[in-house]
């Protein structure tokens, strides 16, 4: 892994004058071989890595790299995209907040908190990109708050990419009151209290434990080794524990998130693999007849980049190639789509 970083703080104008100190011990090396910035936002610093090419390929719209959450979650998550795209177009990844280099400070995470962490990233790439729409991608449960982030500021938004997103494993949809949890209070302040915190955040973060749920996203025990050894390293920092706390009260996942998915209106490129824990995809069917959503299932398991990185490039290149051709028709003819809601 990389274990030197440049922080840089000029060039992203801080949100808040007064913003929480970072919590990292910065014995964390950064998740990916990039420059790594610092973002002084509302939801506290944000750790951003940039990978920006050179000549053409620097005019090119921007990628917004989003990785999923879990117990040891960082931006090592989207590691293959990142490096993949970075020579192709501007490409930026996040920590989000509680993982990685971000602020990792005891308050509480929700969904609110991570869209706007979500709303800040993309503030942040447009004001070195002129305000130009990105094309975002996000992982598993981190799909929920790009959904809502689009859905709030669908300008900002040229194309969305949902791997094995979350919110569509029954039938019924979640249509809650807005920004309503399916988690319980409770129950993360019965997990939270100090002692029993760290005692079972140890036990989830354990080598054999993390490999154990890496082999489940997998649906195999081939699984990716430098993201593992990662995993391990970002869960021994301080305050690793209060963002999991919250995933494991399933307080970060939103009961409103299927009416947030119908009232998409921007492409949305929605993949996910046939193997592992992370298959039931039921409710993809209520959304079949959505002529912005494109399906595609591959024969992997959570994270398809990492076992078929071209297949996965390919596929969805040729949506962003599809996305192209559908905006320079709506360009030349402006009253061909109806206006976003």
């Amino acid at each position: 892994m990389p274990t030197t970083q440049r922080t840089h703080t000029s060039r992203w104008p801080a949100q808040s004058p007064n913003v929480p100190p970072i919590t990292s011990s910065r014995a964390l090396p950064p998740a990916l071989p990039a420059e790594v910035i610092i973002r002084h936002a509302s939801v506290g610093p944000l750790c951003l890595y940039a990978g920006l090419p050179e000549g053409e390929a620097a005019k090119a719209r921007p990628l917004i790299l989003i990785h999923s959450i879990n117990a040891a979650a960082s931006a090592a998550e989207v590691r293959p995209l990142f490096e993949h795209y970075r020579t192709r177009r501007p490409t930026y990844a996040l920590d989000l907040p509680g993982y990685g280099l971000s602020d990792r400070s005891r308050r509480v995470y929700d969904a609110r908190l991570m869209t706007d962490a979500v709303h800040a990233f993309t503030e942040a790439v447009q004001q070195r990109h002129g305000s130009e729409p990105v094309d975002a991608l996000a992982v598993s449960l981190s799909a929920e708050y790009l959904a809502r982030a689009a859905y709030e500021a669908p300008g900002a938004y040229g194309s969305i990419a949902l791997v094995s997103p979350t919110g569509f494993d029954r039938t019924q949809p979640f249509d809650g009151p807005a920004l309503s949890s399916r988690g319980s209070e409770r129950v993360h302040r019965f997990i939270s209290k100090p002692r029993l915190a760290r005692w079972l955040y140890r036990q989830l973060t354990r080598p054999g434990v993390i490999r154990y749920f890496l082999k489940r996203s997998w649906g195999s025990d081939q699984i990716d080794e430098e993201l593992f050894e990662y995993c391990i390293r970002t869960t021994q920092e301080p305050g690793a524990e209060h963002a999991p706390l919250y995933f494991l009260s399933v307080v970060l996942f939103s009961a409103d998130i299927s009416t947030i998915y119908r009232a998409l209106a921007m492409p949305v490129w929605m993949v996910h693999g046939v193997r592992g824990d992370f298959t039931d995809f039921r409710y993809k069917s209520a959304l079949a007849d959505r002529s912005n959503w494109t399906f595609e299932v591959m024969q992997t398991g959570a994270l398809p980049y990492f076992e078929l990185p071209q297949e996965f490039c390919r596929g969805y290149e040729a949506f962003l190639s599809d996305v192209r051709t559908i905006l320079s028709v709506v360009n030349r003819v402006p009253e061909a789509l109806p206006p976003a809601q």
